[in-house]
């Protein structure tokens, strides 16, 4: 009987683009499954230049920069596609959370094919469809709770959650007839839910595992601080506290847990936080995924109000949070009664709203990863034109190059498969046990022994 085995479609070399097939006699089951952020990808698809809606997984394959993986994709998807349709090879699908590079080529995959999610995840992907043009398809949507097995054929998968920048992340123990994988998913331990994390790895030992796939997005060099997320509270009270104009604030629309700071700074100064529709509307959502009063819900928490962006046509999602909206001038006139949130790709909004020079802009997002990012250029050309003072303040979502290599040193398992990182040889310093995978390429589960 052959022995277990993962491959690698995705994640390797790269940041995101995960894909993880395990496979156990008849029994095959993909670990996420989206798009990379590397410059593989930048090379043919960028800006404006994107894979055809009506023949995408055609014009991905083309490059293959999607696996050629028979019995994955639908029929639909691979309408003129030089991949042939077969009935679906794939047992499962799990997603480890709702970050576009997870999931987002979900809508390729044979609706016949179980997809499993958080119940929190399974929220956060539908509030994301609804209110931007991210589709995941149409999927037998099968849900799992916490540490909770799920048995596919011989695979059975437990699923821990973890700390990570969006709420709902999940680690994966996966124990197969000749032994036991861990999948980190993405993770930090310098957030609010860092017991989950080491709950996971704490686990992950206990096993032992034969084989741990690790995401390292930030092995190798990285300046950049290593802040908590009250350390991100901490610098935001001081701003607030010595500014008299309005406050602007920008972070991933997603990042629930910065939305919460960001929130309590502004609350706790007196001011209100002002978000976009779909941030409303996201937050709305979710607020039942959590205990009562953890997250504000425009409309019904003090505090919190939403921005009206100029707009010839609202969708019918928008509509109920437009009604109490704040205007451009409303806010504009308000000034240190809040702290707006602003996307870079709503900076028109500071036309209208004319801030006072000097006024701060608090990014709470990664910063660049060269100097040649041409978004970062186009963000401080609008600051610097309205005079607006750029304070960086981000607690990452990703654990820090120390913190990796004394996670696996702690782990014991018998190899270790670095994944999601452009630095995978970084984790050498580990041990003797850390492989460095190959894209496409296939090794036993028992390869670490």
């Amino acid at each position: 009987m052959p022995v277990p085995t993962v491959s690698f479609l995705g994640g390797v070399r790269e940041i995101g683009g995960n894909k993880i097939l395990i496979h156990d006699g008849p029994d095959r089951v993909l670990f996420d499954f989206g798009p990379s952020f590397s410059s593989r990808v930048e090379e043919f698809y960028v800006n404006y230049l994107q894979p055809r809606s009506t023949s995408k997984a055609k014009d991905l394959l083309e490059f293959d920069l999607i696996p050629r993986v028979r019995g994955l994709y639908s029929k639909e998807a691979l309408a003129d596609a030089d991949l042939g349709y077969t009935e679906p090879e794939v047992s499962a699908v799990f997603v480890s959370h709702a970050h576009a590079d997870h999931a987002g080529y979900l809508d390729l995959v044979d609706p016949a094919i179980p997809v499993y999610v958080g119940e929190g995840t399974r929220t956060m992907l539908r509030a994301i469809e609804t209110s931007t043009r991210m589709k995941y398809g149409d999927h037998d949507w099968r849900t799992f709770t916490d540490r909770t097995p799920i048995r596919v054929g011989r695979i059975e998968v437990v699923p821990y959650p973890v700390d990570h920048s969006i709420p709902f992340a999940y680690g994966f123990l996966v124990r197969t007839s000749a032994g036991t994988l861990a999948y980190t998913g993405d993770f930090r331990h310098h957030g609010p839910r860092a017991a989950d994390t080491h709950a996971f790895f704490d686990a992950v030992a206990r096993d032992p595992v034969d084989a741990l796939l690790i995401e390292g997005t930030r092995a190798g060099p990285d300046q950049r601080k290593n802040l908590s997320e009250d350390g991100v509270r901490t610098h935001v009270d001081r701003v607030l506290d010595t500014t008299p104009e309005l406050a602007f604030a920008c972070t991933y629309p997603r990042d629930i847990d910065r939305l919460l700071t960001l929130y309590r700074a502004a609350v706790e100064a007196d001011r209100s936080l002002v978000v976009s529709v779909r941030t409303a509307h996201l937050l709305a959502q979710v607020a039942p995924r959590f205990p009562a009063g953890d997250v504000p819900v425009p409309g019904q928490s003090p505090g919190l109000h939403v921005y009206a962006r100029k707009k010839l046509v609202s969708y019918l999602w928008e509509r109920p949070y437009l009604d109490a909206a704040l205007s451009a001038a409303e806010v504009r006139t308000g000034g240190s009664k809040y702290l707006l949130l602003l996307e870079q790709s709503h900076f028109t909004e500071l036309i209208d709203l004319r801030p006072e020079a000097g006024s701060p802009f608090i990014h709470s997002m990664s910063e660049p990863f060269t100097e040649d990012d041409v978004d970062a250029k186009v963000m401080h050309r609008w600051l610097e034109h309205f005079g607006l003072k750029f304070r960086q303040m981000h607690a990452s979502g990703h654990a820090s190059g120390p913190e990796l290599l004394e996670l696996v040193r702690a782990s014991g398992a018998r190899a270790v498969y670095p994944i999601h990182t452009e630095h995978p040889e970084a984790f050498e310093a580990a041990g003797s046990s850390v492989r460095l995978p190959e894209l496409n390429a296939t090794y036993p589960l028992v390869g670490g022994r």
